[in-house]
């Protein structure tokens, strides 16, 4: 997934940063308000971890806004406020979650996994795909009953082919995934990833459309 994280905290900010990197995700790091806006406008995020007091404004400023676009990102508050009165404000104003600060950095792993997960339609963490054995929580991957190691960006696509299988993905979606890597993106660095995926998970289980994009294929 690639998350946007809307906090001006710099040691907090780069601990959430470095964390969900950690975990296979790509992330987008913002201290203000008016950068968030900038970043949701010019990139598709699946995740917000937004704070609520920015330097130039309120979070759930923000968050309604963000709804009132019809925007169905899935937000998860991260914030000092733990007042109940807090949080049901926070969650009526379109929040998917509401943690509070100070937090473990396990449990907002587990929040974002959680979330993610309702939001492709499978709360359930374990998916099989023909002999492929997929455990999302723990971001394990089996074939055949053996472990199959995935880098952090071929986590990433193979993320969101998993998240609807039999659906075309184009090119330039997938290509989104791997943008705010570090690695400079060339004109044939999705191909050299789809391959090495088809390598670990099978030939057969990435389809091509020439010219137009990929698809996993259902089990």
């Amino acid at each position: 997934m690639r998350i946007l994280i809307v906090e001006d905290d710099a040691v907090l900010g780069a601990a959430v940063r470095d964390q969900v990197v950690a975990d296979g995700h790509s992330a987008d790091w913002v201290t203000r308000l008016d950068l968030a806006t900038e970043a949701i406008a010019g990139t598709v995020h699946d995740l917000v971890l937004l704070d609520l007091m920015l330097p130039d404004g309120r979070g759930l400023t923000f968050l309604r806004a963000l709804r009132a676009r019809g925007s169905v990102t899935p937000v998860i508050i991260l914030t000092a406020l733990d007042q109940v009165s807090d949080r049901i404000e926070g969650l009526n104003a379109g929040a998917d979650d509401y943690l509070v600060k100070p937090f473990d950095l396990a449990e907002l792993t587990a929040r974002i996994g959680s979330v993610a997960r309702r939001y492709t339609g499978n709360p359930n963490p374990m998916v099989t795909l023909g002999e492929l054995e997929i455990d999302l929580a723990a971001r394990l991957l089996r074939r055949a009953g053996r472990t199959v190691p995935l880098t952090a960006r071929e986590w990433a696509l193979f993320e969101l082919l998993l998240s609807r299988p039999g659906q075309l993905f184009p090119k330039r979606d997938l290509e989104e995934r791997l943008y705010s890597f570090d690695d400079e993106i060339g004109s044939n660095t999705l191909e050299v990833h789809v391959s090495r995926l088809r390598k670990k998970l099978g030939a057969a289980v990435i389809e091509t459309e020439r010219g137009l994009g990929y698809r996993l294929v259902r089990g």
